[in-house]
């Protein structure tokens, strides 16, 4: 960590911070230049937060050097990895489309879209039994009869199961019906007690960026879960919420390579509630995989105009699987495979 003094600072203002660096148990390194005093901390500088200085006289600011995110940081693991997602691979060559419906709304409604999911060639399915909702009056989710209706959905392909985890009550639920992969979503991004628990179980985790977060939060937010000794966590850009009312939600594609540099955790987009219109989701798609991101989040329902939530944003059947051929084209140009 890095204390720098104002211009008038007084030897006892640098000996106040000296003696609060040494406590901790970290050397203080002073460096005095012309107009300004800076103060080295070296050492384990996650024992010290940037308030523990700033309150202080004649402390002008406090910045880490060090990233406070240390399991999730590609620093500390060079190679990225690959996660395993029962007998899926995510993270490495292959990029995985992860298909579905907003919502489990009847055991019809998922037998089809397992089909469809199948016969465009997806290896993974999503969809909500636990739905978060704006209005405490729209549909909230089938809950556990949702995820049983879900699992014999997907069984019948094969697909492992991808479903949003809104409260820790609900773990063991998910674990009962086998849940394959739990998924985090933007609103519970810094639930941090939630994420305690999902880092206690040995789930691969999708964590959904939240609405407003930051690259450094969203990064925090994943060092919860793998300080808890689940470290199989999967980004999920969906966009941020800015000024903008054209579109649901910003896309930004540059948290991609960002990410990719930061981290060496599997990095997906979610580009039906990033547009939130369905004629948008091909061309955020195409973007996503063009820059870099090892999968897609993508709603899919056997009729969207029927579908009991976001009806806007999902693609038909034939759409997925037109999809499905151009992100092909797109891995293959840029050496990957779909």
């Amino acid at each position: 960590m890095i204390i720098v003094m104002g211009s008038e600072v007084t030897d006892e203002e640098v000996n106040a911070v000296v003696k609060k660096v040494e406590a901790a148990g970290l050397k203080a390194n002073i460096s005095r230049g012309i107009e300004r005093t800076v103060i080295g901390a070296i050492g384990d500088e996650r024992k010290l937060t940037t308030e523990m200085f700033t309150s202080l006289r004649g402390v002008e600011s406090a910045m880490h050097i060090a990233k406070q995110y240390k399991i999730v940081s590609r620093e500390s693991h060079k190679q990225s990895t690959v996660i395993d997602i029962a007998g899926v691979p995510l993270g490495g060559n292959q990029i995985q489309i992860i298909a579905g419906p907003c919502s489990v709304e009847t055991q019809e409604q998922m037998d089809l879209s397992a089909q469809f999911v199948h016969e465009a060639g997806c290896r993974l399915m999503r969809g909500g039994a636990f739905k978060p909702r704006t209005s405490p009056y729209a549909f909230q989710g089938h809950g556990a009869e949702g995820l049983d209706m879900f699992r014999k959905a997907a069984s019948k392909y094969n697909l492992p199961i991808v479903t949003e985890l809104m409260d820790a009550r609900q773990i063991d639920v998910f674990l009962e019906y086998d849940v394959d992969v739990i998924q985090i979503g933007t609103r519970n991004m810094q639930n941090f007690d939630l994420l305690k628990e999902v880092g206690r179980t040995n789930k691969p985790v999708i964590l959904k960026r939240g609405m407003s977060a930051t690259i450094s939060e969203w990064l925090m937010a994943a060092e919860y879960i793998a300080a808890g000794g689940n470290h199989n966590i999967i980004f999920c850009e969906r966009g941020v919420r800015t000024f903008e009312t054209a579109y649901r939600n910003v896309l930004d594609v540059t948290a991609i390579p960002v990410l990719k540099k930061e981290t060496h955790l599997p990095v997906i987009v979610d580009p039906s509630h990033a547009g939130g219109k369905a004629w948008m989701v091909p061309a955020l798609s195409q973007a996503a995989i063009a820059a870099g991101a090892d999968g897609l989040l993508v709603e899919m329902h056997p009729s969207p105009c029927d579908a009991w939530c976001d009806a806007d944003q999902a693609l038909t059947p034939q759409e997925l699987k037109k999809l499905m051929g151009t992100l092909g084209a797109i891995a293959g140009a840029i050496g990957r495979t779909l």
